[in-house]
């Protein structure tokens, strides 16, 4: 497998460091505003959720196994993080794709120095909000086989001790397509050029996907990492993908 998983985490840390860059901190303010609605209010109604949930699961555990509950406690919330930062990410970015694309192409335009023939003002982004929900939902068709596949997996005994595994590398391979796919739109590549660009360069693209998913898990920091994922994705694409 060619890449390196140490220069995809690279990527998001360097995305990351360019939200700050003059040129794109317009660019930067809307997708992050959509984000944080969002996130801040599925978070909020999930962990009730599964507060509630683990509450009726506990009450079925014999007093002897009352000790269990220091084990499923971890286990579920690692299971559930995983398992959700993508479905939750995934309808952030529904809603603000055209505008991660206005943001990866001003992210290109700014590393390469070269004009993208893409997206111009926000104008443009609004026009194509229908075009970007429709690639957003061709990724989420592309995403449900799989996750049901392990969501099976997490209800099997024994077989569930490798769900958060599972979950994991599912919402690594995901992310690194998920992002990669906004520069790539921005030159009319068809979401099949942007599995077999990802698949190219999968330790990188692992990598990148990796600490993207294990970011989207983390309160407040889940936050931030879609416009650091936008751009991270498109230094992976010029640097890496671009071939």
């Amino acid at each position: 497998m060619k890449g390196n998983v140490v220069g995809g985490v690279g990527y998001l840390i360097d995305g990351a460091k360019l939200l700050s860059h003059p040129s794109l901190r317009l660019f930067v303010f809307i997708p992050l505003t959509i984000n944080i609605v969002i996130f801040a209010s599925l978070i909020s109604i999930g962990l009730s959720y599964l507060t509630d949930w683990m509450d009726q699961a506990l009450a079925w555990v014999p007093d002897w196994l009352s000790f269990i509950e220091w084990i499923l406690w971890p286990l579920v919330g690692l299971t559930l993080s995983l398992m959700t930062g993508y479905l939750f990410t995934a309808v952030a970015l529904i809603i603000a794709s055209p505008f991660n694309g206005l943001l990866a192409e001003k992210a290109e335009e700014l590393v390469t120095g070269k004009e993208v023939p893409a997206l111009e003002g926000l104008g443009a982004a609004l026009l194509m909000v229908p075009r970007g929900i429709v690639r957003e939902l061709a990724k989420l068709m592309y995403y449900l086989p799989m996750a049901a596949f392990v969501l099976l997996v997490t209800f099997i005994p024994v077989l569930n001790t490798v769900a958060p595994l599972l979950w994991f590398l599912l919402g690594a391979w995901m992310m690194s397509i998920q992002f990669v796919d906004y520069p790539m739109d921005n030159h009319q590549l068809s979401f099949g050029d942007v599995k077999e660009a990802v698949r190219s360069r999968r330790l990188s693209s692992m990598g990148f996907g990796g600490a993207v998913a294990l970011c989207t898990g983390i309160p407040i920091v889940n936050f931030f990492v879609v416009p650091a994922a936008v751009v991270g994705a498109t230094l992976l694409w010029c640097k890496e993908l671009d071939r």
